[in-house]
């Protein structure tokens, strides 16, 4: 019984080793593990990259519409893997013609222009009619 007991000890450790060893990439199992690894992986990259991975990623989603095809695209794949699919068919659109890349020369500028919208985002502040409408300051009588 011992043995038996040893030898699944040794088997669940091997599988939890083998789950772990993918930690570098993504997880295509479903659209909810994509996601989460996607997620996982972002944070851990230098924020450089961290941009251009999400457009990647994005990307080619994109470009497969069916659950089944992104998944398999995706799934095993590093960052950088990722990044270089997403460059290749942001490439194919382009030569294309596809709408909404005819506003970038390449790739890079494409990711320039995101990151500088990302970095933009929270220093713009509009003043809304709505925050004044709900002012409670009071002129209280002396």
């Amino acid at each position: 019984m011992k043995k038996i007991s040893l030898f699944l000890i040794f088997i669940l450790s091997c599988i939890l080793l083998s789950a772990c060893g993918r930690s570098d990439k993504v997880n295509g199992h479903n659209i909810r593990t994509a996601y989460k690894s996607v997620k996982v992986l972002k944070e851990r990259l230098p924020a450089e990259k961290r941009i251009e991975f999400e457009v990647s990623f994005w990307t080619i989603r994109d470009a497969q519409k069916a659950d089944s095809e992104f998944l398999n695209a995706v799934d095993g794949k590093t960052p950088l893997e990722i990044i270089d699919m997403g460059q290749e068919i942001y490439q194919q659109r382009k030569n294309a013609g596809f709408k909404g890349y005819e506003h970038y020369s390449s790739w890079e500028d494409m990711i320039n222009k995101f990151s500088q919208e990302r970095s933009q985002q929270g220093a713009i502040k509009k003043e809304d009619a709505k925050d004044k409408a709900n002012d409670v300051l009071y002129n209280l009588p002396r």
